[in-house]
C-alpha cells in the first residue's frame, strides 16, 4: 500500500477523534450555559445525557484502540454503533420511555448493546476491576430472588432490567452521568484553562517560595504543591505524576530516603481529593445526591482535611529536624513577593467560583465557566512570568478535557447500572439492612465493617468511581443507623481514597515509588503512617459532628482544638521527635496524651473533656520535660563552643 494510502486512515481516524473530543466540550459548555434553554429549546435532560455518552463512547474506541497503531477497523465499528445508538436513543427517547414497559423490540435491542458497549468502553479506560463489580451486581440482580435470607430480592425478568437500567432516571441517564456530563466536566475544563494560562507555575513558586527556606522544605512544597493541584486535578495518579516529578527529586537531593520522599508526594496527593474547596469534584456529586447545598459540603469537610494535611507536615517537619534535613537551596527559591506580584491574579478565577457559587446562588457548572472565563483573559492579558495563553492552547485545552472525562463519563455509565439494579431489585436495601445486622446494633462494628468494604471496593478506582460506587453500596447502611448523612458519605469517601495508598494494590502509592526508584510495598506502608488521620478520623466525626463543623460552637472550637493538638502529639510520637529526640518512653506518654486529646468531646460528653484536659497536661509535661533535658544536652556544646 502507497504511504499516502496508509497514512489516510490514521488521518481521518485522529480528525474523528478531535472532532467529537470538541463536540463533547461544546456540547456540555452550551448545557452549563443553560444555552438551549435560552434559545428556548426544550427536551429531556436524558436525551442530552444519550448525546454526551455516544460522544464519549464513540471517543473511547477510537482514542484506546486494541491495534497495534491505534483504531482498527473493529474499534472504527464499535465506535460508530456507540455513538449511532446513543443518538437513537436521543432522538426517540420521549417514545422509548413511555413504551419501555411494554417492552419494544428496538428498546432491547439498543438497550442490550449499550449496557455492552459501556462496559467494554469502562473495560478499555479503568480495567476490569469495575467491570466485575458491575457484572457481579447485575448477575445477583437477575438470581437474587432464589437466595434465601436476609440478601433476597424481588424478581426482575432479564429484557425488563435491560430496558430499566437504559431508559429509567434510575438508571444509566440518571443523575451519576448528569452531575458528571455537567459539573465534572466544568471543572475538568477550568483545571486545563488554569494549566495552560500559567496557573500551575504559580501554585508550584508560591509553594517553593513560601516553603522552601524551612527545615525539610523540599517534603513541605510537595505538600502544598500537590493539595493545591489535587483539589482541582481529581486523578490521584495525574497529580503524583504532575507535581512529583518534580518534588520527589527536590526531596531526595535534600536528604529525604526514596521511599520517604514517595510516600510523602502520594499522601499529599491524595489529600487533594478530600480537600475544599473542589474536592476531586466530588463536593458537587456529594452535593447533588445528599440535595443538600455544595457550601454544606465543603463547611463539613473543612476540619477533617486541615487535620490531615496538620498531621502530614507536623511528620514532614520533625522527620527534617530528627535528620537534620536542611532547606532548599537559596538559589532555587524564588522571592515570594515576586511571585505573589506575578501570579496573585490567578486568585481572580477561584474569587469568581465563589461569588457565583455562594452570592449569586449560580449552578456548580455555571460558575465553572465563569472560573474559565477569568482564567482565558488572565492568561491572554498577564500570563505567569513567560507563560501566555494562545489561540492554541484552547484547543488542547479541549482536547484534553475530552479525553480524561472520557473515563469519568464510563465510570459514572457504570455506576448508573449498579443504582438501577439497587433500585429496581430492592437489592439496596437488602445490603443495607445485612450491614446494618452484621454489626448487630454496635455502631462501631459497623464501621469497622464499612471501613474494610470501603478499602477493598476502592482498589485501583478513581476518585469519582470510588466516591459513586460507595455512596450507592456503603452509605446507605450507615445513614439507617442514624449516622448523620454527611458524615456517613465523607466517611465512606475518606476509607475509599485512602485505598489509593493501602497495600497491597495502593495505586498512588506505587506510581511515586516508580518515580522514586524506590520499592512499592515499602513506600506503601510509610505512606499508610503519614496518612493515619484519615483512617481515624472518620471515625471520630461518625460519633461526634463537631468536627465537621455541626452543632454548638463552643463545642465546635473545643473539638477543633483538641483534635489539633491530638494530631500533633500522635505525628510527633510517630516520628520520634518532641523538642528534641524522644526514646520508647517518651513516645508512648506523648502517643497517649495525643489519643486522649484526639478524642471529641461529643463522644463522652463531660467525661471526654476530663479525659481532653488530662491528655493536655501530660503533653505539656513531656514538652517542659523534654526541652529542659534538650537544653542540658546543649549547654556542654555551647561551653565547648565559647572556650
Amino acid at each position: 500500500m502507497a504511504p499516502g494510502h496508509a497514512g489516510r486512515p490514521f488521518a481521518l481516524n485522529r480528525i474523528g477523534r478531535l472532532s467529537v473530543t470538541v463536540l463533547i466540550g461544546l456540547s456540555t459548555s452550551a448545557q452549563a450555559a443553560d444555552l438551549p434553554s435560552r434559545l428556548g429549546y426544550s427536551y429531556y435532560t436524558e436525551q442530552f445525557l444519550a448525546i454526551v455518552l455516544g460522544l464519549s463512547l464513540g471517543l473511547v474506541f477510537l482514542v484506546r484502540g486494541s491495534g497495534a497503531r491505534g483504531a482498527g477497523l473493529v474499534d472504527l465499528a464499535l465506535s460508530g454503533a456507540g455513538l449511532g445508538l446513543s443518538l437513537y436513543v436521543a432522538w426517540a427517547y420521549p417514545t422509548l420511555v413511555s413504551s419501555a414497559m411494554m417492552l419494544p423490540w428496538d428498546a432491547l435491542i439498543v438497550s442490550g448493546a449499550l449496557f455492552l458497549l459501556v462496559l467494554e468502553g469502562l473495560r478499555r479506560t479503568v480495567g476490569w476491576t469495575l467491570v466485575v463489580v458491575v457484572l457481579v451486581i447485575c448477575g445477583y440482580g437477575l438470581i437474587g430472588h432464589l437466595v434465601p435470607g436476609m440478601l433476597q430480592t424481588r424478581e426482575v425478568a432479564a429484557d425488563r432490567m435491560a430496558v430499566y437500567l437504559s431508559f429509567d432516571p434510575n438508571g444509566l441517564l440518571g443523575v451519576t452521568l448528569n452531575v458528571a456530563a455537567t459539573v465534572v466536566v466544568a471543572f475538568v475544563f477550568f483545571g486545563q484553562l488554569l494549566l495552560r494560562s500559567g496557573g500551575g507555575d504559580f501554585f508550584n513558586d508560591f509553594a517553593l517560595a513560601t516553603m522552601g527556606r524551612r527545615r525539610g522544605g523540599a517534603s513541605k512544597i510537595s505538600i502544598v504543591a500537590s493539595g493545591l493541584f489535587g483539589s482541582i486535578s481529581g486523578v490521584v495518579v495525574s497529580n503524583i505524576v504532575a507535581t512529583g516529578i518534580v518534588t520527589i527529586r527536590l526531596m531526595v537531593n535534600s536528604g529525604f530516603r526514596r521511599t520517604t520522599a514517595a510516600a510523602i508526594e502520594a499522601v499529599a496527593s491524595t489529600g487533594g481529593q478530600i480537600a475544599p474547596p473542589v474536592m476531586g469534584a466530588v463536593a458537587f456529586l456529594m452535593a447533588d445526591i445528599l440535595q443538600k447545598p455544595y457550601s454544606e459540603i465543603v463547611v463539613a469537610a473543612l476540619v477533617p482535611a486541615l487535620l490531615y494535611y496538620v498531621s502530614l507536615f507536623v511528620q514532614a517537619d520533625l522527620l527534617a529536624a530528627k535528620q537534620d534535613i536542611r532547606p532548599v537551596e537559596g538559589e532555587e527559591i524564588p522571592a515570594v513577593a515576586g511571585v505573589m506580584r506575578r501570579g496573585w491574579v490567578f486568585i481572580v478565577p477561584f474569587a469568581a467560583i465563589v461569588v457565583a457559587l455562594f452570592w449569586l446562588n449560580q449552578r456548580a457548572e455555571t460558575a465553572a465557566l465563569w472560573g474559565g472565563v477569568a482564567t482565558v483573559a488572565i492568561g491572554f492579558i498577564a500570563g505567569y512570568g513567560k507563560v501566555r495563553m494562545r489561540f492554541a492552547d484552547l484547543w488542547r485545552c479541549a482536547v484534553e478535557t475530552g479525553r480524561s472525562i472520557t473515563e469519568i463519563i464510563m465510570i459514572s455509565a457504570a455506576a448508573g447500572f449498579i443504582i438501577g439494579v439497587l433500585n429496581v431489585t430492592g437489592l439496596g436495601f437488602a445490603v443495607t439492612f445485612a450491614l446494618v445486622d452484621l454489626g448487630q446494633g454496635n455502631l462501631f462494628l459497623l464501621l469497622l465493617i464499612s471501613a474494610a468494604v470501603c478499602l477493598i471496593l476502592g482498589m485501583g478506582m478513581p476518585t469519582v468511581g470510588v466516591y459513586l460506587l460507595l455512596a450507592v453500596l456503603v452509605a446507605p447502611s450507615l445513614v439507617e443507623t442514624g449516622v448523620e448523612p454527611i458524615a456517613a458519605h465523607l466517611f465512606i469517601f475518606y476509607l475509599g481514597m485512602m485505598s489509593m495508598v493501602t497495600p497491597p494494590i495502593g495505586i498512588g502509592a506505587f506510581f511515586a515509588a516508580s518515580i522514586a526508584k524506590a520499592p512499592p510495598m515499602p513506600t506503601a506502608l510509610e505512606a499508610m503512617r503519614f496518612g493515619w488521620t484519615a483512617y481515624i478520623v472518620p471515625f471520630l466525626f461518625v460519633f461526634s459532628p463537631a468536627l465537621l463543623l455541626i452543632g454548638d460552637p463552643l463545642q465546635i472550637a473545643l473539638a477543633v482544638i483538641s483534635a489539633v493538638l491530638g494530631v500533633y502529639a500522635i505525628s510527633a510520637a510517630f516520628v520520634g521527635w518532641f523538642a528534641g529526640p524522644a526514646g520508647s518512653s517518651r513516645r508512648v506518654l506523648v502517643g497517649m496524651s495525643g489519643i486522649a486529646l484526639l478524642l471529641p468531646p461529643g463522644i463522652g460528653g463531660e467525661a471526654t473533656l476530663w479525659i481532653n484536659a488530662a491528655g493536655l497536661v501530660l503533653l505539656v509535661g513531656q514538652w517542659l520535660t523534654a526541652a529542659r533535658l534538650s537544653g542540658v544536652a546543649q549547654q556542654p556544646h555551647t561551653q565547648e563552643m565559647e572556650s
